[in-house]
């Protein structure tokens, strides 16, 4: 018997799987696919890590302690996974995201600075603000690479003991007062103390009590040409979220190829399921984001270029 099983290994369970092993806790990691892989939500070149967190002012020391064991992870591993870039919030002052991020600062006594539409303007001449727009720059932000995150953990957890058992699909997690029974895929088992699940969209399946709750989101990422590559690179152009006057919501980053930056819409995605996700995207698909680079945007082609991708993160729902 094993301490900890953890299932599921994207960016949740491989952080698990690491920290845990550099515990000394003996424990092993079970993935359906092989990790890193493009079947969840951990994918796609750049995630964004920011500190003044419009979503609560309770995220910033977790924040703070991440970016503190990324740069553990780098060291342990050898591999660059943060690039430090700052990050714009654009949108109205009393906004949920510009408001929110306010409060995340002014809780935790963050470095920040609040550009009016003629600053921004001058400071970051890439993004087109409204006239009621401001941009609140911080400067402890930045892109995470997730594929190379993941497998640095995974080869780090590796060598400190870890199991790490891929193409293992886990088709149900029985507990009792003792241990937790891992099932696997053509009839294994693995017993365990405890388990940690990180499954994210397959997480109802095999947490049936949680699927009530649990909503899978179909996401689309898309990478457009810029005509001046130079302006969008890492020192230049923060990542950013943008709120939009209606509410919804933007993001991109800089330049990680000198060719193109990412840009995607936070939420308003379809229900998705997981194992059937329809991973071609569409024009409907893009249509929002190419609105974006029309009107909100200077130096970024309104026609994509290659690769586009689909993911599936998964939103817990609110009940009334």
């Amino acid at each position: 018997m094993i301490d900890v099983a953890v299932v599921g290994l994207g960016a949740m369970g491989s952080m698990a799987l690491w920290r845990l092993a550099a515990r000394g806790v003996a424990a092993a990691g079970f993935d359906r696919f092989s990790p890193p892989h493009d079947r969840g939500s951990s994918h796609g070149e750049s995630r964004i890590i920011r500190t003044a967190c419009a979503e609560g002012a309770f995220y910033v020391p977790l924040i703070r302690e991440a970016f503190a064991l990324w740069r553990e992870l780098e060291a342990d591993s050898g591999t660059g996974l943060v690039t430090m870039t700052g990050a714009l919030m654009i949108g109205r002052r009393d906004g949920g995201l510009v408001g929110g991020a306010l409060a995340s600062c002014a809780a935790h006594g963050l470095e920040h600075r609040v550009l009016d539409g003629d600053e921004a303007a001058e400071r970051f001449p890439q993004h087109l603000l409204d006239a009621e727009d401001v941009a609140l720059w911080e400067p402890q932000a930045g892109v995470l690479r997730p594929e190379a995150c993941i497998a640095a953990a995974l080869t780090r957890a590796e060598m400190l003991g870890a199991g790490v058992n891929r193409a293992a699909p886990v088709v149900a997690i029985e507990e009792d007062a003792a241990r937790v029974v891992i099932r696997l895929a053509g009839g294994g088992a693995v017993e365990a103390r405890r388990c940690v699940v990180a499954t994210g969209s397959w997480t109802g399946r095999l947490v049936p009590e949680l699927n009530a709750y649990l909503q899978v989101e179909r996401q689309v990422l898309a990478w457009f040409a810029l005509d001046a590559a130079v302006l969008f690179l890492p020192d230049r152009f923060p990542v950013f979220v943008r709120e939009l006057s209606d509410g919804l919501l933007r993001y991109g980053v800089p330049t990680l190829d000198g060719r193109s930056i990412k840009l995607a819409v936070h939420h308003e995605g379809a229900t998705a399921d997981p194992d059937a996700i329809d991973r071609e995207v569409s024009a409907g698909d893009l249509a929002p984001l190419e609105e974006f680079v029309t009107t909100r945007l200077r130096g970024v082609s309104t026609g994509p270029c290659a690769p586009l991708s689909a993911c599936t993160p998964t939103l817990p729902m609110s009940t009334c």
